[in-house]
C-alpha cells in the first residue's frame, strides 16, 4: 500500500504540479537496483549511518512503504527523491525497489528533492543553506521565492542563509554537530580571531547558546567602550592644544573644562596687576 505523502507547504503547489503531487498507483514500477543512480544535485551532504541502518530494518519487516521517484537517463534512473529509501533498501539486500519514474525539468528535480529532504528529516542547518543557496544561483531567484518554495519564513531562509558567511571550520563544525547553529548565529559578524577564540571556548567548556550570546556582547559593549574613551582622548588632545594657543596668547595658565554638553575655560592670574594685564590683552584681540 502506498500512503499520501503531507502537503510539503505553502506555496509549493505553484511550483510542483499537481500531478507530482499525487501518487498514482498505476504507475508504480518495480525497478533493479543496480539500474538506480543518485542525483548529484542532492543536497544532503551528510547522510546519519544510524537513520539508514534503523530504515533498513524497517524496510525488512515491512518492504518500502512509499515509492521512490526516479527520472530515465540514458539506460539508468537517476533519483529526485528517495535516496535514503534507496541505501536502505540495498542495505536491506532487496534486488528491486518500488518507483515512479517522472519526466520533468531540472529546476522541478532540485525542488523536489530540496523539499523532500526538508519536509522528511531535517537537514543540518549548512546543507540546507547550500541547497537554497544552489536554487538561488542556479535559477536567479530571490530568498522570498525560496522561502515558497520550501514553505518557510523569509525571515528564516535569510537566517540560515547567514550561516555561510561562517569561516568553512565552523560551518564543519555545524555539520557535525560540534557546536549548533544557533552558536553559529552569535558569532556571525565577528572579526576572524574573535570567532576562532569563541568557537575554542563554546567546545571546551561546552557554552549554552545564551552564555555565548553573554560573552559576544560584553566583547561588542568592550569594543564601544573603547571606541568612546579613544574620542575622548582625542578630544582631550584638541583641548590642551587650545590650552597651549591661549597660554601663550594670555602669558599665564588656561584650563578648558568641558562636560557634556557645556563646558568653562579658568584664566590664573597672580594679583590685580595680573588680572588687568590679562584683560587688556583680551580686549586687544577682540
Amino acid at each position: 500500500m502506498v500512503i499520501k505523502r503531507k502537503a510539503l507547504g505553502k506555496g509549493l503547489s505553484a511550483l510542483i504540479t499537481e500531478e507530482l503531487e499525487k501518487i498514482d498507483e498505476n504507475s508504480i514500477v518495480n525497478i533493479n537496483l543496480d539500474l538506480i543512480v543518485p542525483n548529484p544535485m542532492q543536497p544532503r551532504k551528510s547522510v546519519d549511518d544510524e537513520k539508514i541502518d534503523e530504515l533498513s530494518k524497517s524496510i525488512e519487516r515491512h518492504g518500502v512503504i512509499q515509492p521512490i521517484i526516479v527520472k530515465k537517463v540514458d539506460d539508468y534512473y537517476q533519483i529526485i527523491a528517495g535516496e535514503r529509501r534507496w541505501k536502505a533498501s540495498r542495505k536491506a539486500g532487496l534486488k528491486e525497489i518500488p518507483s515512479i519514474v517522472r519526466d520533468i525539468g531540472n529546476r522541478s528535480q532540485e525542488e523536489m528533492a530540496l523539499t523532500e529532504n526538508i519536509q522528511r528529516e531535517d537537514l543540518n542547518s549548512i546543507d540546507e543553506a547550500l541547497a537554497y543557496r544552489v536554487l538561488m544561483e542556479r535559477y536567479d531567484i530571490t530568498q522570498e521565492e525560496v522561502s515558497d518554495i520550501v514553505g518557510k519564513s523569509r525571515v528564516y531562509v535569510t537566517n540560515i542563509l547567514r550561516l555561510l558567511k561562517l569561516p568553512p571550520y565552523v560551518q564543519q563544525y555545524i555539520v557535525e554537530g560540534v557546536i549548533s547553529a544557533g552558536h553559529g548565529k552569535v558569532l556571525i559578524g565577528l572579526g576572524d580571531k574573535e570567532i576562532k577564540d569563541i568557537t575554542k571556548l563554546i567546545i571546551e567548556k561546552h557554552l549554552s547558546v545564551r552564555e555565548t550570546e553573554n560573552i559576544v556582547k560584553s566583547l561588542k559593549e568592550g569594543k564601544k567602550s573603547g571606541k568612546k574613551r579613544i574620542k575622548k582622548k582625542m578630544k582631550e588632545a584638541n583641548i590642551m592644544h587650545i590650552e597651549e594657543t591661549l597660554s601663550e596668547e594670555l602669558g599665564t595658565k588656561v584650563d578648558i573644562l568641558k562636560s557634556r554638553k557645556s563646558g568653562k575655560i579658568q584664566l590664573f592670574f597672580s594679583d590685580d596687576e595680573d588680572l588687568s594685564r590679562i584683560i587688556g590683552i583680551i580686549s586687544d584681540k577682540f
